[in-house]
């Protein structure tokens, strides 16, 4: 049995989070899936998975699990902070969201997924950005402060699966992002 497939086995359903934090609002996504793991509890488990840049390393949990929803950026032409659901047949069509490397090979994974047999249903939550070149771990103004809106959604495309979403005591935007600025404050996983 394959790592994917015995992922398959604990949970149906996973988020993934992925993006880059070296490049500002490029790493919301990374931060919202902490996020979301940190602070909620879910019913039927939920895998959180931290995607980074894995890019076509991807097609392995949309063909091992029942739903996928990936958090990530979207450049489309919108006001920064503007929150987007796209399941993958509309992703795909959307020709002017590829403005980054894993945005373009997130779109060519979910191209070579329409043509197998197993895949999952995938939606891609995504947030547009308003700086994604700057070098810093953190995030602009304007994603802090939608930050909410981005889980929002994704609670609600979670609930609308079957999910009971349950929050729970965990940390905060600025204490994630703080953690991933400095790693050594960050308590390893149990």
């Amino acid at each position: 049995m394959s790592y994917y497939e015995s992922l398959r086995e604990e949970a149906s359903i996973a988020v993934i989070g992925i993006g880059n934090i070296l490049f500002k609002d490029e790493g919301v996504g990374i931060y919202a899936a902490k996020y979301l793991g940190e602070n909620y509890g879910f019913s039927p488990h939920v895998d959180i998975i931290d995607g980074g840049t894995l890019g076509f390393k991807l097609m392995n949990y949309c063909q091992s699990y029942d739903k996928v929803i990936i958090l990530d950026t979207v450049s489309v032409k919108d006001e920064p902070g503007s929150v987007y659901n796209l399941p993958s047949d509309a992703l795909i069509g959307l020709g002017s969201y590829r403005r980054t490397a894993h945005e373009v090979e997130v779109v060519q994974i979910l191209e070579v997924c329409f043509m197998l047999e197993r895949r999952a249903d995938v939606n891609v939550i995504g947030i547009v950005p308003e700086d994604i070149e700057s070098v810093d771990i953190a995030l602009t103004g304007n994603l802090t402060e939608r930050f909410g809106a981005l889980i929002d959604e994704t609670v609600r495309e979670l609930e609308r699966g079957g999910i009971e979403v349950t929050p729970k005591e965990g940390r905060s935007l600025d204490e994630i992002i703080k953690a991933y600025n400095t790693p050594r404050m960050e308590a390893p996983n149990p």
